[in-house]
This record gives structure tokens, C-alpha cells and sequence, in this order.
């Protein structure tokens, strides 16, 4: 017959039992004192743990920035054989038209605020190498009265993304904008009014199936149209293209 158990019968361990569960094995090393030279760690302070792993458990420290691999980067070197190689011409950049509006000097009020469609020819005269235009770049046209005075900002706006492949002649057409620009009413009169539009373009050259790092070009246009209207006729134009690959 199975044992019963009786709620009320004391199961309390007996003393000498108790003691023999409490009792915990002393070292018999003596305490260290004062002057011991012991190199046993501090003691941490009150509220912090301290965790013992296995040297097969601790993960591996992440090595010094200066151990770390190298980033295979394109060296100058390398910059410098690709244009001998290839020789790759500057890109040619004219200004076609210049539609003028917001212009009417014949107003009161000095202040206006120009919107220029301003229309552009690009020619690409490589025959191995073709060009994209990035994002990032960045179109501002100005009254360019003389080399003395300073430049009068009339508008400014951004060039289209786009892929412009070898031996390609590519016509875009951007929009220039404005607002509260100061001019003097006899600009109207002249027969030629000066003007000068600045590029800067971060471009990509690609060869075969390569990239190249990204190129920024440079490019100021002075130009000057018979009149500030919108069927103002371009009079004369140069551009002048600064490029630095590295």
C-alpha cells in the first residue's frame, strides 16, 4: 500500500540534516593582508555584475582602424592612365535661345522677376566614351555689364538628368526662375545686353562597361541677346569648359 502524506505531519528537516545542507566548504588559504601582493581583481562596486565566459564563448575583439582592410580606392595613378588611354575630349556646350519673360522696364517699379527658358546644345565628341549628367547640378544666368562691375544674378534652375551617348549632339530645354531683381530702366535701350550663364555639372564618363568616379564640369557661357522679351534673338555666344577629373 502506497504511503500517504498527512498535511499536519511535520516534515521539518531534522537539525543535524539542515546544517549539513548549509554548511559550505571554507578555503583554507589564509585571508590576504595589507601588505599581500596578491593580483586578484577589485571588487566591483555595489549594483554591478560581473560575468565569467570561456575563452571559446568570448567573441573576437573588432581589430584597430589602421589592421583593417583597405578599400581598393582609384588612385591618381590610375586617374592619369585613364586619360592617356582614352584622351577624352571636353564635352561643347552653345546656347541656342533665350526666351526672356517678366521683363517690362518700361514700369514704374524697378524690381522683377525674370523666367527664362533657356535652350542648350551639348555635343559629346568622343567616340569610346559617353556621359551621364547626374544629379547635383546647378544653372544661374546673370547681366555681365562689365569686367569691372559685379554681376547682376537674374535666375537660376537645374540641368535635366540624362544619358548622353558617343559622338551625340543632345538639345535640351531647362527654365530659369527669379524673384526681385533690381535693374535700371535703360537696359531696354542697348542694342546688345550682356549676359552670362554659369554651369556646374557632376558628371559620369562611362567606357565599355566601366564608370568612371564622379567629374565635375565647369562651364561659363557669355552670350548677349538683342532684347529682354521673349522672342529675344541670341546675338553672340562662347563657352568656355573647365573640367577637373580628379
Amino acid at each position: 500500500m502506497a504511503d500517504r502524506i498527512h498535511p499536519d505531519q511535520d516534515f521539518s528537516p531534522s537539525p543535524s540534516a539542515q546544517r549539513e545542507d548549509d554548511e559550505v566548504p571554507l578555503s583554507l588559504q589564509p585571508p590576504p593582508t595589507k601588505h599581500s601582493h596578491s593580483h586578484s581583481p577589485p571588487v566591483p562596486p555595489p549594483g554591478t555584475y560581473v560575468i565569467q565566459l570561456p575563452k571559446e564563448q568570448i567573441f573576437r575583439y573588432p581589430p584597430p582602424p589602421h589592421l583593417l582592410p583597405k578599400i581598393h580606392k582609384q588612385s591618381p595613378c590610375t586617374h592619369r592612365l585613364f586619360f592617356i588611354i582614352y584622351r577624352p575630349k571636353s564635352p561643347k556646350y552653345s546656347v541656342d535661345n533665350l526666351s526672356i519673360q517678366g521683363f517690362n522696364l518700361t514700369s514704374s517699379s524697378s524690381t522683377v522677376s525674370p523666367k527664362v527658358n533657356v535652350t542648350l546644345s551639348v555635343h559629346n565628341p568622343n567616340s569610346k566614351l559617353s556621359i551621364y549628367y547626374i544629379h547635383g547640378s546647378f544653372i544661374s544666368l546673370s547681366l555681365s555689364f562689365s569686367h569691372s562691375a559685379e554681376d547682376v544674378n537674374l535666375c537660376t534652375g537645374v540641368l535635366p538628368v540624362y544619358y548622353q551617348p558617343t559622338k551625340n549632339v543632345t538639345v535640351f530645354k531647362t527654365v530659369l526662375t527669379g524673384s526681385d531683381v533690381i535693374l535700371s530702366n535703360n537696359l531696354q535701350s542697348k542694342r546688345e545686353i550682356p549676359l552670362r550663364l554659369n554651369l556646374k555639372l557632376p558628371v559620369r564618363i562611362k567606357f565599355g562597361s566601366i564608370k568612371t568616379w564622379t567629374i565635375p564640369i565647369k562651364v561659363r557661357c557669355d552670350t548677349a541677346v538683342d532684347k529682354l522679351t521673349v522672342d529675344a534673338s541670341v546675338v553672340s555666344n562662347k563657352c568656355n569648359v573647365d573640367v577637373k577629373p580628379w
